[in-house]
Order: structure tokens, then sequence, then C-alpha cells
């Protein structure tokens, strides 16, 4: 039997994947540096094996899957490309595989995550599902029909796929590292559509997807009457929101998600439309919809002693407004706390105003400084560049974090893709320890 070995494994596509791998009874094993990370914790609850990075981890019969956020000349890759042992990206690897089934990949600027574990979800409930979630959960299922993925643009990863159907969120500027402009992440979707071989279901919505040319039907859903699938009278409480859906102006039926925000709405128009598209009972689609509770670091609520912490990896200036939204419709009368860390230098710099624009909705806003990542750890701004920019901001340190006290009771959104969770989870001991002093 071959041993798969994941290098890079705690990343969250690369963890999704190693655990479909092992659910389909493959041996799995991979490596890491030896800070934790939250996709890691699904692999220790299948006791897969996590190393560190060392090049004598590589060993003959085995396949080298390399996740791409490290380069040829990472050791365990340069040492297994030298024992002339096989190495496959993570990418390809996934392309590959998913021509055993039915797949849908999910591709967008925002939501891809919040979308992919919606299908997931739904479909596991009609049919067998194997299914990768950009949130670090991954499961393969035997005799699976479907197959539901998280399709990501960066260094257009995504055209290493042929899925059969594809569903688009969203196109918007980011990733500035690597996309020079919005017309160049266009470009890179636009790709990607002649890649789909069944059909496109796409946010008729977003202006940007209204462009998408493709050599299969796309399918548009949205507020927009105009579009295929819409949703009309909408009904939003602090428990969720139910609409109506209109297939081509006639009534389908009505739908209740359990999730804030007009983004999930969105998101649930989606899956219907692609499940109506395959054919899925409504009744069965109604179902399971109703009991979807989110994914992982996505408006992911915990209470501590009155207070109402919201973990989110909300990284770009759309979905902070989105996560602020959510908070408004599920927290209506509560004060709203943004603790934001603002994601790489690059894109901080690239949308300072946006972000600015983007965190003003908040009733007080907080900002640590800015996360780095494995590829670039420095940059020309500072968090203060930010700071000045928001009206009333303060910057907020590991140190300094009972400066959030003076709000009580209040809903504080922990937003970013970096380590925002360490000021989370600083600020919860902190409470804690003022309740039982």
């Amino acid at each position: 039997m071959t041993l798969f070995h994941f290098t890079g494994i705690k990343g969250s596509g690369m963890s999704s994947l190693a655990q479909i791998l092992h659910d389909s009874s493959h041996a799995v094993q991979g490596s890491d540096i030896e800070k934790y990370f939250f996709p890691e914790d699904p692999l220790h609850e299948r006791k897969i094996t996590i190393l560190p990075f060392d090049e004598n981890n590589i060993d003959y019969g085995m396949t080298v899957i390399a996740g791409n956020a490290y380069p040829d000349s990472h050791p365990e890759i340069a040492k297994a490309r030298e024992m002339g042992v096989e190495v496959i990206r993570y990418h390809e690897f996934l392309a590959e595989y998913m021509k055993k089934f039915i797949s849908i990949g999910i591709a967008g600027s925002h939501g891809k995550t919040s979308t992919t574990g919606l299908l997931a979800h739904v479909l596991s409930g009609n049919a067998p599902t194997s299914y990768l979630i950009g949130d670090g959960t991954g499961k393969g299922v035997e005799n699976s029909t479907y197959f539901a993925f998280e399709a990501c643009e960066y260094k257009r990863h995504f055209l290493a796929y042929e899925p059969d159907y594809a569903i688009m969120t969203n196109i918007d500027f980011d990733h500035p590292d690597y996309f020079k402009d919005l017309d160049d992440v266009m470009d890179a979707f636009g790709e990607m559509a002649k890649h789909v071989k069944k059909a496109i279901i796409a946010c008729g919505d977003d202006i940007h997807l209204q462009q998408i040319q493709a050599n299969v039907p796309v399918v548009y859903y949205g507020f927009d009457e105009g579009n295929d699938f819409s949703a009309k009278n909408i009904k939003k409480s602090e428990k969720g929101s139910t609409f109506d859906v209109y297939v081509r102006n006639e009534f389908y039926e009505t739908f209740t998600i359990a999730l804030p925000g007009d983004h999930a709405i969105l998101n649930a128009l989606g899956v219907i439309a692609l499940c109506h598209y395959e054919g899925i009972a409504v009744l069965g689609i109604k179902e399971r919809l109703a009991t979807f509770n989110g994914v992982k670091r996505r408006f992911s609520v915990t209470e501590s002693h009155g207070r109402v912490i919201v973990d989110d990896y909300a990284h770009h200036p759309t979905e902070i407004k989105a996560t602020l939204q959510s908070a408004r419709q599920k927290y209506p009368g509560k004060e709203i706390i943004a603790i934001f860390q603002p994601h790489t230098f690059t894109r901080t710099a690239a949308l300072l105003q946006q972000f600015a624009d983007s965190l003003q909705t908040a009733d007080h806003v907080y900002l640590c400084d800015i996360f780095g990542s494995a590829r670039e750890q420095s940059g020309n701004l500072s968090i203060n560049d930010l700071v000045d920019k928001v009206p009333g901001a303060k910057h907020i340190t590991l140190e300094n974090i009972d400066a959030l006290d003076v709000h009580g009771n209040a809903v504080y959104l922990f937003m970013g893709a970096g380590d925002i969770q360490k000021y989370m989870n600083t600020f919860t001991e902190h409470t804690e320890k003022e309740e039982t002093a």
C-alpha cells in the first residue's frame, strides 16, 4: 500500500485532503512546522502522524503530496526528487482524484468555504458525498456520488481542475502579491470557466460574473429577479433568514437558513440552484439547509460571562462588511466591537482605504499589528497607517487586551486570517480571570 506523505499537512486544504485519503483507507502521514494551527485538530482525531519537517521523513515507496506554500527547494521535496520518490503538488493530485466523482468546485473571491460547507451538508443528506472544505475539514465517503471542493484562485491553482460543475460566488480584487489588478483576477476566473464540463452556477448580482463566457450553460442566482434563481419575500431574525425562491419567475419553495447575513442567503441560493440542476428533491434540500450551522472560523460564536465572542476569518473589506452585517442581524440590541488583524502587508497596502471604510459600521474599532505570512514578513507600512484612517480606532496588543473591558457585555468580533485567535483567546482568558477574581 502506498504511503501518502503530506509536506505541509497543517495547511487547510492539505489537512482536508489528508483526511479524505485516510477515510478512504489509504495510509497517510505528514509533516509541518511545530506551531499549532487549527486545521491539525481533525488529523489528531484520526491519529494521523504529524512529524516535524525533516528530509529524513522521505522514504522509498511513498508518494509525496507537496503543499503549495512550499517551493521545490524545500528539504523534503528536494530530497524526494533526488531519491526518485514521486512528488505531486496538492492541486495536481486533487485534479486527478476528483475524476472518480460528480465534482463541484466552489470558486470566488469570498464565500468559498461557507458555500462548500453548505453544499457538502446538503448533498450528504441526499447521496454519498466526499468533500474538501477550506476550513481544514475533509471527509472521504465510500462509493461517493459527489465530490464538493473549494477551488482557490490564488496563483491560478484552480486551473488544474476540470470539475463537472462550478459555483462562482463573486469576483473581487484580492491577493495583490500575485494578481496585478481586478482584470487579472477576472482573466483567471474566465479561464477557469472554460474548464467546467456541465454547468456554471454563478451569482448574477455580481457585475463581474455577468461577463463570464463559458462553453456550458451559466445559471445565475441572486436577489435581482432577473436571475434564473432569485430570493424574494425575505424575513430576517436573530435566528437566521427565511425566503421564497423563484426559478425563472415561478415560485419554487420557501427555505430557511439558520445563519445571519445577506451573503448566507446568496450562498444558499447557489446550493439550491446546483441541487435543482442535479434533480435533488426539494424536501431534501429544504431539510438540510435548515440544519446547517456553519463552518469553522466563519462567525463562530462563544459566550463568556455575558460577552458574545465571535471568531471570523474575514480578512478582506468585503468580508468585514458581511461579518458586521451578520452581527447586526443576530445581535440587534448589542454594541458591536471590531478587533481586526490585517493579513499580509501587500493586501493592507493595496486595500487600505477600503479596509478603513468597511470597519466604520462597527461601534468601536481596535486594530492589531499586521500579520505577515510565510511569503512576506515585512512591508512599507504599519498598523498605524490604518489606525489613522478609521475615526476613533485604537491599536491593541496582547499586552493591553484589557482595553476592551470598558465595553462590557458587547459583541466582540475578532476578524483576520493570521493569528487573531491569540488575541481572542487572551481576551477570553482575561475575562474569565476577572469574573473569578
